[in-house]
């Protein structure tokens, strides 16, 4: 399948605009810093492109894909895990600006210890000590405490992905992950830009969430965690 709308290629895409400074990699392969995470892109998957990413992933290294058709392989990789993700967009956020909100402030580098705690606890995707830098991060606490958080992380030229949604086990039920995605969300809108997210295909109750948010299924994206094993 082409790649004709930058969504059915995110990563790839932000790595070539928005997130260019942070790209490592040129030609046919890109990735983030390690410390930023393992999401990686390729222009295709030729073998010429596994080739360009092998190079990025080093020996026994561990990246991740988004790919529009399943993954197809080479020698020398071997798939640690797959799964299919809905790509989700939102044109029309369904939360009115005066409903009532907890407490919510935008995340620095002094909570980013708390955000792994809590991103350690919840997995909701992979988060490092560096992922801060791809986007804007907001979080609830108590006292002290990150309840939960939500944050940005794939930014093109149009899009802006919603990412890290996660709430501590001890305060889910209070529509934390609601108020912190809209509140992500309303700041990409003010930036003239279109959130969009993933979410695995068999996880529904995130997905009710979602649509009740405003949020459609654009289309179905190949999640490939692959490592290098030459």
């Amino acid at each position: 399948m082409a790649n004709h709308h930058p969504l059915d290629n995110p990563i790839w895409h932000a790595l070539h605009t928005e997130h260019s400074a942070l790209a490592i990699g040129t030609g046919l392969a890109r990735c983030y810093p390690a410390a930023v995470g393992p999401l990686s892109g390729m222009a295709d998957q030729s073998l010429a492109s596994y080739e360009a990413l092998r190079a990025l992933a080093g020996p026994d290294g561990t990246l991740a894909l988004f790919l529009a058709d399943p993954p197809a392989l080479p020698r020398g990789w071997t798939l640690v895990r797959d799964g299919t993700l809905s790509q989700m967009i939102c044109t029309h956020l369904n939360a009115p600006a005066d409903d009532p909100q907890p407490a919510i402030r935008r995340l620095t580098s002094a909570d980013v210890p708390a955000m792994l705690e809590l991103t350690h606890l919840t997995e909701p995707g992979p988060f490092r000590e560096r992922t801060i830098e791809l986007g804007a991060f907001f979080g609830i606490f108590d006292a002290e405490r990150l309840l939960a958080m939500a944050g940005q992380r794939l930014h093109l030229p149009r899009y802006v992905e919603v990412s890290a949604v996660c709430t501590h086990p001890d305060a889910r039920g209070r529509g934390y992950a609601y108020a912190l995605m809209a509140k992500a969300i309303r700041e990409i809108q003010e930036r003239g830009k279109v959130a969009f997210l993933h979410v695995f295909s068999d996880n529904h109750a995130a997905i009710r969430v979602y649509e009740r948010l405003g949020f459609s299924v654009r289309r179905d994206l190949h999640l490939a965690v692959i490592r290098n094993d030459l």
